[in-house]
């Protein structure tokens, strides 16, 4: 049992700190930004030295436009379309389509949040390491180089190309070189290697929502993962000894239901390996229940103020189920009901969630179901206060899931995935997979989707390991991870869905923000934008 008071102890000292400047603008220079004005720190000081690096994470994953959005909305889970008589589409219909430019918001956003987070690491290492006498310090130091090579290992997923900058003290005017991906590559794996034994195998309320042993054992296994999209050379071996490092640990579980990790109160998780925390009162998350929900669904949950009706799941995902998968219990669908089992009427009929998009230019309030994986709390004021697993268990038995499907042990790969999917389902048949399955094709029916049907059936029986990228879906949806997972498997600039269709390769990653460039003449734009 996690000590959850020691856990919010630090906590509250990264939401205190960051209170109130949770917004960032997009167009601020970052690079050599001063946080605080110069002040002689002691030993007593570190907790709210380190703090606010943590607390940048926040913006990053759930802030308007950050790597929540950005993962989902491009991928073939989810939309926010054009709602009639509520609005919405506009650059999320870009985002769906792969049309997005270097202004488009989400493109901004990402850069900003994620420079903002290491220029504010930078700093604490810098007062870090002006502490005399101080126990321990490069252990300090080396814990906040993980969690910035972990923010780094986000821009080089997004951007490939970017500045490393490790430095506060920088003269006025700094603008730093533009590197390349490998030179990216090579600088994260650098400080994970050199800092990862220096870090803590504690797993308990101490360490909880920091850089430990095993989160950085994770973004080194994301890393090498991912490779082969990073650097062209695949490392599945180099991900499988990570993830096995974190297994053997035993200091990790799955989760008796799926559901656990994503509760509003959530920090006590058996699966959390790397969350982030989050405060309704303090430091709220997920705006998702307001994005997605009919404004009606306020009802429903007893929202003080009501939903936007944005978001919805794209129904070719969603006919990917089992019906049997208690994992469809993450989504409303049907006619709803209030917080008082009665029903909800709009306009004289109930609300009902249909699983059918017409259009992504003209679709209805009612279209697509809606996700509510995070658990909404009955009564919720503003944004969410469940904790963000960033990393969580049944992600490091999926990657070695992967990587010995990969390597040729389709089988071992299936005794994982059967073993994750047993508490999903009532009946232990419906929850085996074979090897040969998930080496086999897809069952999403990709093509151009229209009022309720495919007009150009392109199926997903020629996906190599197609039904392993299905598992991922099904495990992962709203983790912030689908762009990534389809880029890997080569689906995403090669398929199409709802309104999407193929573009050029050069979508994998994004362009350089407007932004970024006007203020630094160093940079130079991605090929292909």
């Amino acid at each position: 049992m996690r000590m959850l008071t020691i856990k919010k102890c630090f906590l509250l000292v990264a939401l205190s700190m960051s209170a109130g400047i949770s917004c960032t603008k997009l167009d601020e220079e970052v690079y050599d930004k001063l946080l605080v004005t110069d002040v002689k720190f002691t030993a007593k000081d570190v907790v709210p030295i380190m703090a606010p690096a943590y607390s940048a994470f926040r913006d990053i994953f759930f802030g308007w436009d950050g790597v929540f959005d950005a993962s989902e909305d491009v991928s073939d889970l989810a939309v926010t379309p054009n709602r009639i008589g509520i609005g919405w589409g506009d650059y999320y219909i870009t985002l769906h389509q792969h049309t997005w430019n270097s202004a488009t918001s989400d493109v901004e956003a990402i850069w900003s949040y994620v420079y903002t987070a290491i220029s504010t690491t930078n700093k604490a290492i810098y007062d870090l390491e002006q502490i005399e006498n101080l126990t321990d310090k490069q252990k300090y130091i080396n814990e906040l180089r993980a969690l910035r090579a972990t923010y780094y290992y986000i821009l080089l997923d997004y951007y490939r190309n970017v500045p490393i900058v490790t430095d506060y003290d920088l003269p006025a005017g700094f603008l730093p070189e533009q590197s390349t991906g490998q030179q990216v590559y090579d600088f994260i794996m650098k400080e994970l290697t050199e800092s990862v034994n220096d870090l803590s195998e504690i797993n308990d309320g101490t360490t909880y929502g920091r850089m430990t042993k095993w989160a950085a054992k994770m973004t080194l296994a994301k890393m090498y993962l991912n490779s082969g999209v990073f650097i062209g050379v695949n490392k599945w071996d180099e991900a499988l000894a990570q993830v096995n490092d974190i297994i053997n640990s035993e200091k990790f579980q799955l989760a008796d239901n799926y559901k656990d990790p994503f509760l509003n109160d959530n920090a006590e998780s058996v699966e959390e390996i790397l969350s982030i925390p989050y405060d309704e009162v303090k430091a709220g998350g997920s705006y998702y229940p307001y994005k997605t929900l009919h404004p009606a669904s306020q009802a429903t949950f007893k929202m003080t103020g009501a939903p936007w009706g944005g978001t919805g799941m794209i129904p070719q995902f969603i006919n990917t189920y089992d019906p049997a998968d208690k994992r469809l219990g993450i989504y409303l669908g049907g006619p709803q009901v209030d917080a008082n089992n009665k029903p909800i009427i709009v306009d004289g009929a109930q609300l009902n969630y249909t699983n059918y998009m017409g259009s992504v230019n003209a679709a209805m309030p009612t279209e697509g179901y809606r996700m509510v994986k995070y658990e909404i709390r009955k009564g919720l004021n503003g944004n969410q206060g469940n904790d963000a697993p960033f990393y969580r268990y049944t992600d490091a038995l999926m990657i070695k899931a992967e990587c010995l499907l990969r390597k040729g042990d389709a089988d071992g790969a299936a005794a994982i995935v059967t073993q994750i999917r047993g508490r999903d389902f009532n009946d232990a048949t419906k929850a085996e997979v074979t090897g040969a399955q998930l080496a086999g094709g897809s069952t999403y029916q990709y093509g151009t989707y229209e009022n309720g049907s495919i007009t150009r059936l392109e199926g997903g029986a020629d996906i190599q390991y197609g039904r392993f990228l299905d598992e991922l879906a099904w495990e992962f949806i709203g983790e912030a991870r689908r762009r990534q997972d389809l880029i890997r498997f080569g689906v995403f600039t090669t398929k199409s869905w709802l309104s999407h269709t193929p573009q050029d390769a050069h979508v994998k990653i994004f362009p350089i923000p407007f932004s970024a460039r006007n203020t630094n003449s160093k940079l130079q734009q991605n090929p292909g934008y």
